[in-house]
């Protein structure tokens, strides 16, 4: 959350049946990258649904001041004017990302290959992540990186004069990473090539793909190989952005463990790179339902139907699932605690460098409401109390985390003693409408 906005105590009650219509905002991810695409054109890109979280916003700023014209008509919908590939000018100010590792990140590798010079900040704790995982494959390029011990923000960002193309294997899978290469890559002649032997979401390869940029795919025993040619001509898009799956988690998991609920998520996108927490779910034996599946813009999409689901079990996640739900796991985490048994959660370290630690923050959190955790560098365990088990009357630090806080808020939910998060203002800079939308839902969340 950026530094200006003050602390927002909540308390989440036990409540009735939650049940009605859930319409989530527009996929974080996907907004991250329309913006950034359409600024890396010339001419008008038209995007509905964007999510207007802080996250988002800032990216919006963010090209402004690399030279776009980013807009919002009265009707919502946003106009990016580009500059085009390599066209991007040089910041006046410090451009600050707030509290957003995707924007930073993506931005980083869209400016990198243009020989232009940039210093990027964000908020507490943005300024506490690492960025080596970016600024060294960027170095390949030609860029140089100067910040803070650790590779941390502030930094600077000296764009490469000559870039040239790269072949990198992405050591840890991250689509952040991922995405700031390719980024980088469009800017440089000949090819550029990621390898990742763990497959992340595949936004940024179906976006650049219909923005017009040469790219391909391919399943090899190295692992996927995405081969991007420099240097397009990309062409600006209409684009409507799905609603975002890991925003709808937050009321799927609610309606599971909260007695009678019956709730409809809308329009969600399922990309298979993103749906791993439903897969999860419905493994744990939850009662949740796609409805009206079908096709938008080049991604999965369906209505979602979550029940109150009185019986659910642990189970172990597989490894390999992580990148697909790595955002939802601290919700996933809440689910376990109201489940029989134990669900084991490995491959997980990616977590410890979120906006916070979240395997940390979390099992301090449910350790303080009666559940019990085990965790590990890179795994966690959670041993559920079965329905109408789980103690709660904690009061739960978010360090500035939104997925840490809307989690211990569902938490709240269900509990037999209220819940409480020292500060939720944090959710405002991906789901602003978290606590209003929970509210018409029938959920008792109160402000301290």
């Amino acid at each position: 959350m950026s530094g200006h906005s003050p602390p927002t105590p909540m308390t989440s009650h036990r409540c009735g049946p939650l049940s009605g219509r859930a319409d989530v905002p527009g996929d974080k991810s996907i907004s991250h990258r329309s913006l950034i695409l359409g600024a890396l054109c010339v001419g008008e890109t038209v995007i509905t649904g964007l999510l207007e979280g802080e996250d988002v916003l800032d990216t919006a700023k963010a090209m402004r001041a690399f030279g776009a014209e980013v807009t919002c008509d009265p009707e919502g919908m946003w106009h990016v004017r580009g500059v085009g590939v390599g066209g991007f000018a040089e910041p006046s100010q410090v451009v600050d990302c707030g509290n957003s590792g995707t924007g930073v990140r993506l931005i980083m590798g869209a400016m990198a290959t243009s020989p232009i010079t940039a210093t990027f900040t964000g908020d507490d704790s943005l300024n506490k992540r690492p960025m080596e995982r970016i600024t060294d494959p960027l170095t390949l390029f030609g860029a140089r990186a100067v910040g803070r011990t650790g590779g941390r923000l502030p930094m600077t960002i000296v764009g490469a004069t000559s870039p040239v193309p790269v072949r990198y294997e992405v050591p840890v899978p991250s689509a952040q990473v991922k995405s700031a290469v390719l980024f980088a890559g469009l800017n440089a002649p000949g090819q550029t090539i990621v390898v990742e032997r763990e497959a992340t979401r595949d936004h940024t390869e179906r976006m650049l793909a219909g923005f017009g940029a040469d790219i391909t795919s391919e399943e090899t025993s190295e692992g996927r190989i995405i081969t991007l040619t420099g240097q397009p001509e990309l062409t600006p898009q209409s684009i409507v952005v799905p609603r975002d799956p890991s925003s709808a988690a937050f009321p799927v998991c609610a309606a599971l463990i909260v007695p009678g609920s019956d709730v409809l998520v809308p329009n969600i996108g399922l990309n298979p790179t993103r749906a791993g927490l439903f897969t999860t779910l419905r493994e744990m034996g939850a009662d949740l339902t796609y409805e009206n599946m079908r096709e938008e813009g080049g991604e999965p999409v369906a209505d979602l139907r979550a029940r109150f689901s009185p019986d659910l079990v642990g189970v172990e996640v597989p490894p390999e699932r992580a990148a697909s739900m790595i955002d939802e796991y601290p919700v996933l985490s809440v689910v376990a605690a109201f489940a029989r048994g134990e669900t084991v959660m490995r491959g997980v370290k990616e977590l410890r460098v979120k906006e916070s630690d979240r395997i940390d923050a979390m099992a301090e959190g449910l350790r303080a409401g009666g559940v019990e955790v085990e965790d590990g560098p890179d795994w966690w365990i959670v041993t559920g109390l079965g329905h109408g088990n789980v103690p709660g009357g904690q009061i739960c630090v978010s360090h500035l985390d939104h997925r840490i806080a809307m989690s211990f808020i569902v938490m709240g939910m269900a509990t037999n003693e209220p819940v409480s998060v020292d500060d939720a203002s944090p959710i405002a800079t991906s789901f602003p409408i978290f606590e209003g939308l929970m509210a018409r839902l029938g959920a008792d969340i109160r402000r301290s």
